[in-house]
């Protein structure tokens, strides 16, 4: 591996690179569509026995002709998803430790690690304990059972909010006040300071805050989801019981309250000064709880189950069910307890007794409970402290205002990359040209989650009122935007657009637009494939690409898809996009046996893929089998990976490697050696069991090769990248590389000043075949 590495614990061993510049950019590889491999990693820390010494050349388990047989499926060579998904959260939270990172940018992390961790819990943690309560005993590919995996992952996530703990105590907070943003406690304040935020407390918090009293005259009070709360103890006099109530902390007030602003309204100054929400009404807690002593008070926050499940079969409104689960959802089983450390031991048991929690499911953080909010930080005007801030740009071939944007997807396909390009000058303007387009017949998309004031479902509306024909799938089942996606579905209903929600036994999670235009030569299909959501605002974080086009393949596996979502009919094959439920699993299985023969028969081979996540224990045995065979393999897996690279005789020809940084990886891409032939492919799924067997997916082969030199690039510039890329190891554990004595080499900051300089994604294929950029 040519870069240093930092340490295995995330530290960096060279201290040089600390002073690497995050912004600087070291040009591109001179042939993108060249894959030069990178050095091979290799690494060993699985005892595979006799069973593991594989040849290149075999392509099932056995390892040779004369040797025993590997078995692929003995849970050693799988890691576990949930712990894959601790090691991911480590990998973001570095991002908060990196000091390296602009300061807020760093905050900025730190907030983000609260937002996945709860989803963690909610998701994760809360469908473990719910198979544990049922007695499910079955185990994972990875050889454990549900009561196993709900154990290890309570204690692997104990160091890991610690850990955000101790950053946000040692490093952010004092990094800030060294900045003049300083975090204090009430105590740090002058008396007169003191008084004025009394009379603030008094005059607008105290209102709206509702003590709950538990006593036998009045049951345990309701406590909402990741709401923070005080747990106060109270008496009336020094020999009478102590009584128990609970304060919650309003989500719709500031948790930052500007001390120089409410004391002389001087905010913005060189100093800036904050106390915590939370912190101002502990501090007055006399004034709610008048003529009696406070005893003692903690700070708590409960995560709440989000596997609530209904059986879609005999639901009778898939609308009304998605309204039950939402209303369900607030009342479902405490997951984790947050609370303060050195928390009394009255109020503990009675947050754990109420909320029947076992021990291990309790958590003491010395800190903050919920950074969520500190992300309201980066608003404050200090770019000296940010990241510099980007605007998507226009892209190459849209930019101009006369172009009419069908002319030039007849003229050649249309990659677009987010958020490199604009949303709004891309995605956005392909719908209004065709919700405005009076030759234009019919429009059709499915929504899975988009922004609560949605242009695109506004300029759906508009279509419908301009006479078009519009169908939208809306998926109810989007976790966590089910309310939304309600609202928005009734909306489009009352324009008399036609709406499905969803599909029966799957959740629809592909990204596609139809769009039906009448022409002089005929009826003509333009479609829009991506691997990003229709979402505006997440649009410019979270990297996707999407592929416009006129082929009429595509458009005809459109029109399935599409009749599928309103309709009934099912199919299973189709012209040439790959399509969960149907034909996904197969054809991905068949690209790497492909491969896997190719090799065998000594010729190259290689696959190098971009996901989310890697998960179905059947894929990764097929790259198993591939690497076996003499297959080179490179990953970039962003999140979860089952898949142990470096296993000698059986993964030692997979490298896999994750990104970490300003913008969201996201995209999906799929790229076949396939003879000195390549094929690439893009869309909405990983290689995920509920990807390929229960979601409705969408992956569109890209065959136009200027876009495919693009595509090259992408992949290219994330295998070269110095500054965000980790390197996995077979023990599931990750290393960042550095850029040591290297210009650092970072691959959002070189796709940005692609994207600045007009160049990314602007190649088109010339008259006589060539590549014309």
């Amino acid at each position: 591996m040519a870069p240093d590495q930092s340490s295995a614990d995330g530290s960096v061993a060279d201290a040089d690179a600390e002073d690497a510049p995050d912004d600087g950019v070291a040009a591109e590889p001179e042939d993108a569509q060249q894959f030069a491999p990178p050095p091979r990693n290799v690494d060993v820390d699985i005892d595979v026995g006799d069973d593991a010494a594989a040849s290149p050349g075999s392509g099932d388990d056995s390892a040779s002709d004369d040797g025993p047989a590997v078995d692929l499926d003995d849970p050693e060579y799988y890691l576990n998803r949930e712990l894959s998904e601790l090691e991911f959260q480590q990998r973001v939270l570095h991002e908060a430790l990196d000091d390296r990172n602009p300061l807020l940018e760093r905050v900025k992390f730190l907030s983000i690690v609260t937002e996945n961790l709860d989803e963690f819990f909610r998701k994760r943690v809360g469908g473990l304990k719910q198979q544990v309560a049922a007695d499910v005993t079955d185990r994972t590919a990875d050889g454990r059972t549900p009561g196993e995996q709900w154990t290890e992952v309570l204690e692997a996530s104990r160091p890991l909010l610690e850990r955000q703990s101790e950053c946000y105590r040692e490093e952010i907070r004092p990094a800030l006040a060294d900045e003049g943003i300083e975090i204090l406690d009430i105590e740090d304040l002058s008396p007169g300071e003191r008084t004025q935020l009394r009379e603030y407390f008094e005059r607008s918090i105290l209102p709206a805050l509702t003590p709950l009293t538990f006593d036998p005259a009045h049951p345990f009070p309701f406590i909402s989801n990741q709401s923070l709360s005080l747990a106060v103890l109270t008496r009336e006099s020094p020999d009478a019981d102590v009584t128990f109530s609970r304060v919650k902390i309003p989500r719709n007030q500031l948790r930052f309250i500007d001390v120089d602003e409410l004391v002389d309204g001087d905010a913005g100054g060189e100093t800036q000064r904050f106390v915590l929400l939370e912190e101002l009404v502990r501090n007055n807690l006399d004034l709610l709880f008048p003529e009696v002593e406070i005893v003692d008070d903690a700070l708590f926050r409960v995560t709440r189950n989000a596997e609530v499940r209904r059986d879609e079969e005999v639901a009778e409104d898939l609308l009304e069910m998605a309204e039950e689960v939402i209303e369900e959802r607030r009342f479902a089983t405490v997951v984790r307890l947050e609370i303060e450390s050195d928390v009394p031991a009255a109020i503990l048991d009675i947050l754990r007794e109420q909320l029947d929690l076992e021990a291990r499911e309790v958590f003491e953080i010395d800190g903050p409970l919920d950074f969520r909010d500190f992300g309201t930080l980066l608003d404050l005007d200090r770019p000296d402290l940010s990241v510099d801030r980007w605007t998507p740009q226009p892209h190459p071939r849209l930019d101009d205002p006369a172009t009419d944007i069908f002319e030039e997807i007849r003229r050649d396909d249309v990659l677009v990359h987010h958020p490199y390009h604009s949303f709004t000058g891309t995605v956005q303007q392909f719908l209004e040209a065709a919700a405005e387009d009076p030759d234009v017949l019919a429009i059709k998309a499915s929504i899975y989650r988009t922004a609560s004031d949605s242009q695109v479902i506004q300029t759906l509306i508009d279509a419908a009122r301009n006479g078009k024909q519009v169908a939208v799938m809306v998926e109810l089942k989007a976790r966590f935007d089910e309310k939304n996606n309600l609202e928005w579905a009734k909306r489009l209903e009352e324009e008399g657009i036609h709406v499905a929600y969803g599909t029966i036994g799957y959740k629809t999670h592909t990204k596609t637009s139809l769009v039906v235009r009448r022409e002089d030569d005929g009826v003509r299909l333009y479609s829009h494939v991506g691997t990003g959501n229709y979402h505006s605002e997440t649009a410019k974080q979270y990297e996707d690409l999407g592929l416009l086009t006129a082929d009429r393949d595509v458009g005809h596996d459109l029109v399935r898809l599409f009749n599928y979502f309103t309709g009934h009919a099912r199919h299973e094959d189709y012209r040439t996009m790959l399509v969960a439920p149907g034909n996904m699993r197969r054809q991905f299985t068949d690209l790497i046996r492909a491969e896997a023969a190719a090799a065998r028969n000594g010729e190259d081979a290689r696959i190098v893929a971009k996901m989310n996540r890697l998960e179905d224990p059947e894929i990764v045995r097929e790259l198993y089998a591939a690497s076996m065979a003499g297959v080179d393999i490179e990953l970039i897996v962003r999140d979860i990976c089952r898949l142990r690279p470096g296993v000698e005789g059986v993964s030692d020809r997979i490298d896999v490697y994750s990104v970490v940084g300003r913008f969201l990886e996201h995209s999906r891409i799929f790229r076949f050696e396939n003879g000195g032939d390549p094929r690439f492919f893009v869309g909405s799924a990983d290689w995920m069991t509920r990807n390929l067997d229960n979601r409705v997916e969408t992956i569109v082969p890209i065959e136009d090769p200027a876009l495919q030199a693009e595509l090259s690039t992408v992949l290219e510039l994330l295998l070269d990248d110095n500054r965000r890329r980790w390197v996995m190891h077979s023990d599931g554990r990750y290393e960042q590389l550095v850029p040591g004595d290297d210009q650092s080499r970072s691959t959002h900051q070189r796709l940005m000043e692609r994207a600045r300089s007009g160049r990314h994604c602007a190649r088109r294929v010339s008259s006589d075949g060539g590549d014309e950029s």
